[in-house]
């Protein structure tokens, strides 16, 4: 059973089984839609997992995401759409095509250009298939996270042409984001000044994309530093008989402080 148990084929034939007659009720009622939120949620999880360097979390991790994988491909071969097998040779087609410096004669001089290859390559299987995007940055996931986006419509215009030449450039457009977004804050208007913020998200992670920073990365790490000093904050002030309500701001302020050289 152990043995099998590490089997790619009886992990399929697993969770045919859950969806069979007399199988799993809860499993036999999922559909794509439905499942679309674990999907979501187990893709997050690898992602703390990866955070935490825990490998036995990340293992464990990994294996439910690929359980979203081949829950969706039994879905689409119970309709005759396609299967796992489907799917695996999909993948691995794409690789060898998308790595011609690997499988061909093609040669590459930097991982600068093993993306663009890619890229162009993209472009060609699209045209050939009749898919061709009208812009350089069509393509990207609705329900991706707006920092990501970013990121990604960044590199795609990018790809076309269209790019600040250093990250200095940029920082001097959060200086000019910074200043629109003062005068929007003295007009007492709100939809300007949620514009201006909007505006200012998107020249700072321009500016991290250009350090090579992942700004949606960057600002998890300063949510976990906020997290564990607010945390230092709150036992700082209840050792103290107090509510944080009860203080004033300076006296915060200097908790605040004390609690930064620690956490």
């Amino acid at each position: 059973m152990s043995d099998s148990r590490r089997d790619f084929a009886a992990l399929v034939a697993l969770m045919h089984r859950l969806r069979a007659p007399g199988g799993c009720p809860w499993d036999a009622e999922q559909t794509h839609r439905t499942l679309r939120p674990y999907l979501i949620e187990e893709a997050y999880e690898v992602l703390d997992a990866i955070d935490s360097g825990d490998d036995k979390e990340l293992r464990d991790e990994l294996g439910d995401l690929l359980l979203q994988v081949v829950f969706h491909s039994e879905l689409a071969s119970e309709r005759g759409a396609f299967s796992i097998e489907d799917v695996v040779e999909s993948l691995a087609s794409k690789l060898v095509r998308r790595h011609p410096h690997v499988f061909a004669d093609v040669e590459v001089g930097s991982a600068q250009e093993v993306e663009r290859n890619w890229s162009e390559i993209k472009k060609g299987e699209r045209r050939r298939a009749g898919r061709e995007r009208p812009s350089a940055i069509d393509g990207l996931p609705r329900g991706l996270p707006a920092l990501a986006r970013a990121k990604r419509i960044g590199e795609k215009a990018a790809s076309a042409g269209f790019d600040w030449a250093t990250a200095d450039e940029v920082r001097a457009k959060v200086a000019e984001e910074l200043e629109e977004l003062d005068v929007a804050m003295g007009s007492g208007d709100d939809a300007a000044v949620e514009e201006e913020v909007g505006d200012l998200l998107f020249a700072l992670t321009s500016m991290a994309r250009l350090r090579g920073i992942d700004a949606e990365s960057a600002l998890s790490s300063a949510l976990a530093k906020f997290d564990a000093r607010f945390r230092a904050l709150e036992h700082d002030v209840e050792s103290s008989g107090r509510q944080m309500r009860e203080l004033d701001a300076a006296e915060l302020e200097r908790i605040w402080q004390s609690v930064k050289t620690k956490a």
